[in-house]
């Protein structure tokens, strides 16, 4: 059975720091490709950034370009989201999810085949 498992979301200030972790197990991680979303109440689930399967290329929307890095661990089945520089509109519920196959980072949500619960972030003005 496969589970992708969010944490470090939390309550942080405007211009604070997190670092979000997506486990993965019950698959060979290191065959998915790994992306990251976020959904504020009443919106649509945005795109956030995604990885390859082997860490070798990623893409990020354009709102996080230059503030959020994601990296994995393939030997921990561990994705990584760092969110610096966090505003008030990042305020969301996180997702991570995963596809097989994952040679490039897809943005687009129809192509994941695993999501995870998800971890609230909140960031206060």
């Amino acid at each position: 059975q496969v589970q992708l498992v969010e944490s470090g979301g939390g309550l942080v200030q405007a211009g604070d720091s997190l670092r979000l972790s997506c486990a993965a197990s019950g698959l060979t991680f290191s065959r998915y490709a790994v992306g990251w979303f976020r959904q504020a109440p009443g919106k649509e689930r945005d795109f956030v950034a995604a990885i390859s399967r082997s860490g070798g290329s990623t893409n990020y929307g354009d709102s996080v370009k230059g503030l959020f890095t994601i990296s994995r661990d393939n030997a921990k089945n561990t994705v990584y989201l760092q969110m610096n520089s966090l505003k008030p509109e990042d305020t969301a519920v996180y997702y991570c999810a995963a596809v097989f196959g994952g040679i490039r980072p897809y943005s687009t949500a129809y192509e994941y085949h695993y999501w995870g619960q998800g971890t609230q972030v909140t960031v206060s003005s």
